[in-house]
């Protein structure tokens, strides 16, 4: 028995699998679109806007895994604090700035345009700029921007000079 059913399994599975960039841009996209439909009263992906896309963020602080010191605690801008304190887990910055690359690359993948995506708002940048700098401040490690490696384009030749054995390979 042939249903359609079948025949999408069947073409699914024989496609190759999916990277890991992959597979959690589209867990990232189904839990977005889940929040989206849990809003009182629901919200249609071309109702969402930069407004909802920060609600989001604020909501995924409850399932955080980094320790951000307050003003108030002992430990602030302390990296490696010598005991336990009552501060909040929350995102860390790093995963924020990754997901919304991944939402803002998902939403123009569903058909989304550029100039309408709500993830590449300059209001998001902004939150995650200020995230980023509270952080950095909170528990005493600096963000520094990764610096790009230089290509080193050596000319084959110079290459099969300094280095015989492969010339023979």
């Amino acid at each position: 028995m042939n249903s359609k059913d079948d025949q999408g399994s069947a073409s699914a599975s024989s496609q190759a699998p999916l990277s890991r960039y992959e597979s959690q841009k589209r867990r990232d996209w189904n839990t977005f679109g889940q929040y989206l439909k849990n809003q009182r009263p629901p919200v249609s992906l071309s109702q969402c806007n930069c407004s909802h896309v920060l609600e989001f963020l604020r909501y995924l602080d409850q399932f955080g895994k980094t320790k951000v010191h307050l003003h108030g605690c002992v430990f602030f801008g302390q990296p490696d604090p010598p005991a336990p304190c009552t501060c909040p887990l929350r995102q860390a910055w790093g995963s924020l700035d990754a997901l919304i690359g991944r939402l803002r690359a998902a939403y123009e993948e569903h058909g989304g345009s550029p100039e309408t995506n709500p993830f590449g708002n300059g209001a998001i940048r902004v939150y995650l700029r200020e995230v980023k700098d509270c952080q950095s401040k909170a528990r005493g490690i600096p963000y520094k921007k990764k610096k790009k490696r230089k290509i080193n384009h050596k000319p084959v030749d110079d290459l099969l000079i300094n280095n015989p054995k492969q010339q023979h390979a």
